[in-house]
């Protein structure tokens, strides 16, 4: 699901679990329609048991592939968060800015799997889709690291009627630097309540970061 322009900036659409590229479709037309070059991906999630590195390896090949000069903005949903921190951490220098939309926005210092610990203590359920929870990759707390993953600018996108609102509050803290946008009405799914207010800050971060 991909588009082209001639701008040097490029959006990197990444969905969480149980979803694909498909939700991002409101998304996509809406940036297109500006001009924006736009890249909706489908992670990957096959093998017995998937490892996470194995389902974000679409996006870490798609931004390796990146042409030099290319900025990008990665934007993840939810749990997409985790994989665009491994693309943050392997591709800095790529990378314009990060946006976490309503998404789980590991630190440095801790392990990934802490996310999966913070949201069973909010008490969200998660159905299928939790296959890397138990990824050993997942629990070393130096997998991200200061220099590489906490230089790459970021900003986390809250919708104020997401219930788990709280959640990412929390996590941010937890990354001193991060810049914040909140979006009126938005429940979890930001991309598929509120398409129009989340392309028109994407614009706006766009327009921000180099």
């Amino acid at each position: 699901m991909e588009g082209s322009s001639s701008s040097s900036k490029h959006f990197i659409l990444v969905h969480g679990l149980c979803h694909g590229a498909w939700c991002w479709y409101k998304v996509v037309t809406m940036l297109r329609s500006e001009g924006h070059h736009v890249t909706a991906l489908d992670l990957a999630a096959s093998g017995v048991h998937p490892a996470r590195i194995d389902e974000s390896r679409p996006l870490l090949d798609a931004v390796a592939v990146a042409p030099a000069g290319e900025r990008l903005i990665l934007v993840g949903h939810s749990f997409g968060g985790l994989s665009i921190a491994l693309a943050m951490e392997r591709f800095l220098d790529k990378i314009a800015v990060a946006v976490f939309a309503a998404s789980s926005m590991p630190c440095v210092g801790k392990h990934m799997g802490i996310v999966r610990e913070d949201l069973t203590l909010a008490k969200l359920l998660m159905t299928p889709g939790s296959q890397f929870q138990d990824d050993p990759m997942m629990k070393d707390d130096k997998l991200l690291t200061s220099a590489n993953y906490g230089s790459v600018k970021r900003v986390c996108l809250i919708g104020m009627e997401d219930d788990i609102k709280e959640l990412h509050r929390y996590l941010i803290t937890l990354s001193p630097g991060t810049e914040v946008e909140e979006i009126a009405g938005a429940d979890h799914n930001i991309m598929c309540s509120k398409p129009r207010e989340l392309c028109d800050l994407l614009a706006k971060i766009s327009s921000k970061y180099d």
